[in-house]
């Protein structure tokens, strides 16, 4: 920790929540928080005293922002995101970037089951049922046939940190794993595929667990919808732009797929406008790395890296070079 007047200035580049932001200014002199940071919002006592930023991948840093802040030596992102981070500029400019991999990943993992849930069993629906007094008589069949995920076939889109603990989790579930990856894993017995388009063909449910980047924009489209299939189900807790969302909205709409557990969008906080009128969907808002441990053991990492890069050593967990 550095002491006195001497501590050096973050810029807060996010919407933490009180106990993070009192973390942060109990080691740091806080020169001001941006909830969405842009050059044009730097202010001149923030360029003067501004050394690190502490932000979000979905946030971010644009080369402007650099630009503006012409004593920034860091970004640390809170979260394992990095991906609206400029690495090219930050390179450039000799700024050292982090992230928090794995900080979050077994409460992300838990959201992914719960939406996966959710959507199969038609908890949100039945819930909407009962609230409104429907519930009258005994029901068959009335939100329709449900296979259960005993027996059912997992695919995952990104075997991480995350991914691997949602398929840990799926194995009690009786359920078949299937995975894509960047790179075929050799420490796990989960089948293989070469391809997203042949990992949903041969799903019944489908998990986006994935790192996005400019590379995996609309990775699942209305293609690999067709490919999942009229029984399949989706569950997005990467990031949004890895869906396309508007092919989802007409893909839940024409009855493509079955159903769908979204806790991330592409343009949050909106969300595409036919998502909230289809009721083959179960929608959270952004909340899975939410919970008190998943938020201290990021905020730690955050501080970890901050404490390391001011007092000249290396970082602890630096973004993967591109």
């Amino acid at each position: 920790m550095v002491e006195g007047n001497n501590r050096p200035g973050l810029l807060l580049g996010f919407s933490f929540t009180r106990q993070v932001r009192d973390a942060l200014a109990a080691e740091f002199d806080v020169v001001g928080a941006i909830a969405k940071p842009s050059a044009d919002l730097v202010t001149p006592e923030m360029a003067a005293r501004t050394r690190g930023l502490a932000t979000a991948g979905s946030i971010g840093a644009d080369d402007a922002l650099m630009a503006a802040l012409p004593h920034l030596s860091i970004i640390s992102c809170f979260g394992s995101g990095f991906e609206n981070v400029d690495l090219a500029a930050a390179r450039r400019r000799n700024i050292t970037v982090t992230h928090s991999p794995d900080a979050n990943a077994a409460d992300v993992a838990d959201m992914a089951m719960a939406l996966l849930l959710a959507s199969t069993r038609r908890v949100a629906r039945a819930d909407r049922f009962i609230r409104s007094g429907k519930w009258d008589a005994r029901l068959a069949g009335r939100f329709g046939a449900i296979a259960g995920l005993g027996g059912g076939r997992l695919g995952i889109l990104g075997l991480g940190g995350i991914g691997y603990r949602v398929a840990a989790r799926a194995v009690p579930f009786e359920m078949e794993i299937g995975y894509h990856n960047r790179r075929r894993r050799d420490d796990v017995a989960y089948r293989y595929f070469e391809t997203p388009m042949a990992l949903a063909a041969w799903a019944d449910y489908l998990v986006v667990a994935c790192r996005a980047d400019a590379s995996n924009r609309h990775l699942v489209n209305a293609d690999l919808l067709r490919a999942l299939g009229p029984r399949g189900h989706l569950v997005n807790i990467s990031r949004g732009s890895v869906v396309d969302e508007a092919a989802l909205a007409e893909a839940l709409a024409d009855n493509v797929i079955e159903g769908a557990g979204l806790d991330v969008f592409e343009h949050e906080p909106p969300v595409h406008p036919r998502l909230p009128e289809l009721e083959n969907v179960v929608m959270t808002p952004h909340l899975g790395g939410g919970t008190e441990r998943a938020q201290r053991a990021m905020c730690e990492l955050v501080l970890r890296n901050l404490r390391a890069h001011f007092a000249g050593q290396p970082p602890v967990t630096p973004v993967p070079q591109q």
